[in-house]
């Protein structure tokens, strides 16, 4: 395997955009949550949360209706579809066509949901972030691939890629095999893990920020949110990921000092994304 390329500050800084003082919110892009089911519709929120708060000017998040409430009050910043189904999405329709989705936190396996999913992606046209149930539903229906995006971004922990590859006996076989799946698909995959690694067909990119107070849950939600967000705004896929990842982490490093790694939550990713930003700025 070779070695990766590092995603150092330089990187980051080479994808970066900063914001135009003279745009307006319809210019910074319209992200699409699909997320959320009964007793998981906190995914939903720190996914909408993170998307917000990492640029995009415009987010509306679907949820099944028992999230309703819970996210107008928890976000208000963020507009709200729901499905027709009170504990789980059964069928996605949106009002609008966004800039990028992000789909799968917390949406459960119902069959209904896997169904809703299929239809999604039959006529999806939008840039996409899949990641945890979506990706754990493509993983039992591999043939589902076929309808998803070039360069499509999924964003795997550690037992999500087992499931989408199958399992590995050393490192060496987890990257070709993860390499192998990225080429046959043609799709990015983000490693989640100590340190994360970007997968894009035979590329390889490390990580360099964040720390083991990620390990947390909900730590993915957010990542995805950003994903989906930096998407909207119009980056291309491939620097999306980097700059997401690269966020992310540094998040973490930059409140572990006030936070340790105890208390540290996905949520405290959220409140540093701002500091995250202006360490690019200066």
């Amino acid at each position: 395997m070779k070695s990766p390329y590092l995603i150092t500050k330089e990187e980051a800084l080479r994808v970066y955009k900063p914001v135009n003082p003279h745009t307006h919110k319809g210019l910074q892009g319209h992200a699409v949550i699909i997320a959320g089911s009964y007793g998981k519709i906190g995914a939903a929120v720190l996914a909408s949360k993170s998307c917000l708060k990492s640029g995009c000017g415009l987010v509306t998040t679907f949820i099944p209706k028992c999230g309703y409430q819970i996210l107008q009050i928890s976000i208000p910043e963020v507009m709200t579809v729901t499905d027709e189904n009170t504990n789980f999405i059964t069928n996605i329709h949106l009002p609008l066509i966004p800039q990028a989705v992000g789909i799968g936190p917390g949406i459960g396996k119902e069959l209904g949901t896997q169904k809703a999913l299929f239809e999604f992606l039959r006529i999806n046209k939008a840039p996409l972030v899949i990641d945890a149930d979506a990706l754990n539903i493509l993983a039992e229906n591999l043939s589902w691939f076929e309808l998803v995006p070039e360069n499509t971004i999924l964003t795997p922990h550690p037992k999500e890629l087992e499931r989408l590859i199958g399992k590995w006996n050393s490192d060496s076989e987890k990257f070709q095999k993860t390499i192998a799946f990225s080429e046959k698909y043609k799709v990015i995959v983000v490693m989640k893990g100590a340190p994360t690694f970007i997968i894009n067909k035979s590329e390889i990119y490390q990580n360099t920020t964040g720390n083991a107070a990620l390990a947390t849950a909900g730590s993915g939600d957010v990542l995805t949110g950003i994903l989906t967000s930096l998407l909207a705004q119009g980056y291309e896929p491939k620097y999306a990921a980097k700059l997401g990842v690269y966020l992310h982490g540094l998040t973490a490093d930059l409140a572990l000092p006030k936070t340790g790694y105890e208390s540290f939550t996905a949520s405290t990713i959220i409140k540093y994304l701002g500091k995250a930003f202006l360490e690019l700025d200066n």
